[in-house]
């Protein structure tokens, strides 16, 4: 395996793990906590006669509603005719951790909580045991039929007993179901799509049940990470233009594939390719990664490691006690808090992304390249170039109502009508639902990174003018926009409210390359 792939490998394998863990124990990472007794919220796999009780699911493009199965369609682009298709299908299987109290006459019984000898108390609670399945299917078999393979786990009980006689721990978990099948059609020369199926096969399960009783027959966090020997994997969510017709083509159900390991270098702007593919029930953007600052997982769904540090650091010394009793990952999670070096914490502070080389006025006067066709209208423009917003006063002289910026050699700014055109990067998902509608710009506003968004409200939507009067706007970049002919002429527009002449990342558009956690 060639270096670079291997630690793509190593990096996506981090990114797969936090997938898997995501939401498994949510602050305060006690069993009292009324959002820990509701958890398992991603990629779920259920029996599927559970499942339809009430019909038939409706597919969706992430994994946040339980169904009975998961399909990843994806276009592979193969070198050789003897590449392959390395497949890891990875799940969690839950396990009732039971506390039984042992009794005068040598048996046990079964309670919610038992303090031993040692002062330690244990809790009963549910856990979770990882699951991997892998399979490496040459092409020329995924051409002949593909492959079929079960990828469920056995039914289990562990007994371990607790200090001085006390009692003892018994962790139970039932069979789990579950077979994955790998096909693939040829598309063209060296061009295939291969599509991924991976279904909950267990029957007899109770339609009428909640669905606390049948987790137990679940897959809870399914993803399946993909690797080609031979063969690269191609963006959906920016395709070369020559195969945007056939990456539209790819049907993906309660999934959603994106490119792993780090993103190539120098870009290309004609799409982007790549060995390795996650297939997660999360949006995702190509390339994730998770923050280099984090020191560990912390499990609670997308939260800023910084802030959970410090909530988890001033947890009472019974709630700490409570947590370390409900589950070993709650513990592991507080001796690292507990023993932190303060240059770890330091570092989860203030880690600012994206930050463009300084600038000199000069540079800032130079003519724009001639493939961005977006630049800050020279007569618009601070005199001294961008502003530096971390310094006091950085924003003087911004006018994001009367700014303009240039787009096609077009003036567009407050009042201008556009047609929104979002180049599809990240992981956005309301750029499918605003691709070709029209709108009208509110504001020009730069950002922290030296960008420049446009604040739009969209034509046909009936509360656009609320919109407008609380500052709730669609944010998109100059190159995301194409000026409408005979469109207004840019003038002052009703400024945002609340009116802030301090702009921010706008909360719509996340920072592409980011991962849950990072600071």
């Amino acid at each position: 395996m060639a270096n670079g792939v291997g630690e793509g490998c190593a990096q996506l394998s981090a990114v797969a793990d936090a997938v898997l863990y995501e939401g498994y124990l949510l602050y305060p990472y006690r069993r009292s906590s009324a959002k820990n007794r509701v958890r398992w919220q991603f990629g779920v796999l259920l029996p599927r006669n559970w499942v339809e009780r009430d019909g038939p699911v409706t597919p969706g493009v992430s994994g946040s509603a339980d169904s009975w199965y998961q399909r990843t369609e994806c276009l592979l682009r193969a070198r050789h005719a003897d590449a392959a298709v390395r497949v890891r299908v990875r799940y969690l299987q839950l396990q009732h951790k039971q506390v039984e109290a042992a009794d005068a006459d040598g048996g046990h019984r079964p309670v919610e909580s038992l303090r031993t000898a040692d002062g330690v108390t244990h809790l009963s609670f549910e856990e979770a045991v990882p699951r991997e399945t892998e399979l490496v299917v040459p092409l020329a078999e995924l051409l002949r039929g593909g492959r079929t393979a079960a990828v469920g786990a056995p039914a289990g009980a562990e007994y371990e007993p607790l200090p001085s006689g006390a009692g003892r721990t018994v962790r139970r978990r039932r069979e789990v179901r579950a077979e994955t099948s790998v096909v693939a059609e040829p598309l063209g020369p060296q061009l295939y799509r291969l599509r991924l199926r991976t279904e909950n096969t267990a029957d007899g399960a109770d339609p009428g049940a909640p669905r606390g009783a049948v987790l137990g027959q679940a897959l809870l966090a399914t993803h399946t990470l993909l690797e080609g020997d031979g063969a690269e994997f191609v963006s959906l969510i920016d395709p070369p233009a020559s195969l945007a017709e056939q990456a539209r083509g790819c049907r993906n159900a309660f999934t959603f594939p994106v490119l792993g390991g780090a993103p190539p270098e120098p870009a290309s702007d004609d799409g982007t390719t790549g060995p390795l593919l996650l297939s997660a029930p999360i949006i995702l953007p190509d390339h994730p990664q998770v923050a280099p600052e984090s020191p560990g997982d912390l499990h609670d769904a997308a939260e800023i490691d910084e802030i959970l540090t410090l909530r988890t650091m001033l947890l009472t010394d019974e709630e700490k006690a409570e947590a370390r009793a409900t589950d070993p990952r709650a513990a592991r999670i507080l001796d690292r808090v507990e023993t932190m070096p303060r240059e770890v914490f330091a570092r989860l502070h203030g880690a600012i992304r994206s930050l463009a080389p300084a600038q000199s006025p000069a540079t800032l006067a130079a003519p724009a390249p001639a493939q961005n066709p977006a630049t800050l209208a020279p007569a618009q423009s601070p005199a001294a170039g961008r502003p530096v917003w971390w310094q006091e006063g950085g924003d003087d002289g911004l006018s994001p109502s009367t700014d303009t910026v240039l787009v096609d050699g077009v003036p567009v700014g407050g009042g201008s009508r556009v047609r929104l055109c979002p180049r599809g990067r990240g992981a956005d998902a309301q750029d499918m639902f605003l691709d070709g509608r029209t709108a009208r710009v509110a504001a020009v506003l730069p950002d922290v990174d030296g960008g420049v968004h446009l604040a739009v409200t969209v034509d046909d939507d009936p509360a656009a003018e609320l919109h407008g009067w609380y500052g709730r706007f669609h944010y998109f970049r100059p190159d995301e926009v194409a000026p409408l002919g005979g469109a207004d002429t840019p003038g002052p527009a009703q400024p945002p409210r609340p009116q802030s002449p301090r702009p921010t990342r706008p909360a719509d558009r996340p920072e592409e390359g980011r991962f849950d956690g990072c600071p």
